[in-house]
């Protein structure tokens, strides 16, 4: 199975990018399964359910969410309609929605999306995420009732990414991180054949700070006061995010490969 995962979609530039260039890539990377991060798609804070249906009618198959998976209060109530959008194992207890889900590709294999989010430098503490990890990989073993099964790690230290990347090296298809919207350069297969990336990046303007419009989040660090709200840039985006090749009988991953189109980032595209 071809499985391509996007980082996080960063307001309007992100969407746009999305939308006009999605299915175009999925096409030329020959991707089964196509998984994007839409936690920042609105306005840089969570998902409306407009937006989150435009990412899906443009090519995604599922989507992951974050810490922000409920800033767009109408996400409340279609996310329990919608079973491609998946939030945090480890929100919250009563939270809508829900932590992982199973999708079937082009072929009809099935892969297991699932998605926690870490602790450390989290704006706020949230359930272990190893245990609430720990408890899904034990009912869907890759290889199994599912063929493929893929984690994001919702985090901000590369740490507690890695950490959870070797945790799961074995039970996973794919681990990848989101959150910090700066993608890592340590696409790897880990030894027990579960490919890793501790942060996919965004799909956003990268002439930003992390996607945002420059000028205020530079005022506050030179002068440590808020002016204005923040808003996201909305230069040319770049889809960023890693294409992993996975083996249908263990469900192990053969490879693993960086994506970047468009925008400042962009390179060749992997064969």
């Amino acid at each position: 199975m071809r499985i391509l995962f996007l980082g996080d979609v960063m307001g309007r530039a992100g969407r746009r990018a999305i939308s006009e260039r999605l299915a175009g890539l999925r096409t030329k990377l020959k991707a089964d399964l196509v998984v994007v991060n839409a936690e920042n798609s609105s306005g840089g804070r969570g998902a409306t359910a407009g937006h989150a249906q435009l990412i899906l009618e443009s090519g995604a198959d599922c989507l992951t969410l974050g810490d922000h998976a409920f800033d767009q209060k109408d996400m409340m109530s279609f996310i329990d309609k919608e079973p491609r959008i998946v939030r945090p194992l480890n929100f919250a207890r009563d939270a809508p929605g829900r932590g992982a889900t199973i999708i079937s590709d082009t072929r009809g294999r099935k892969a297991l999306i699932t998605q926690a989010l870490g602790q450390v430098f989290m704006s706020r503490p949230y359930d272990d995420p190893f245990s609430a990890l720990d408890a899904v990989l034990r009912a869907h073993p890759p290889g199994g009732m599912v063929q493929a099964v893929l984690v994001d790690i919702h985090a901000e230290a590369t740490s507690e990414k890695m950490a959870v990347g070797h945790f799961c090296d074995g039970r996973a298809s794919v681990v990848v991180g989101t959150h910090t919207h700066v993608p890592t350069a340590d696409a790897q297969v880990l030894p027990r054949g579960t490919a890793y990336l501790s942060d996919a990046g965004m799909c956003g303007d990268y002439d930003s700070v992390i996607g945002m419009e420059k000028t205020e989040p530079m005022r506050r660090f030179i002068t440590g006061m808020p002016r204005d709200r923040f808003t996201p840039a909305e230069g040319e985006a770049t889809l960023s995010g890693v294409l992993v090749e996975t083996d249908d009988k263990t469900g192990l991953a053969k490879n693993i490969q960086p994506v970047r189109d468009g925008g400042r980032l962009s390179q060749t595209h992997p064969a």
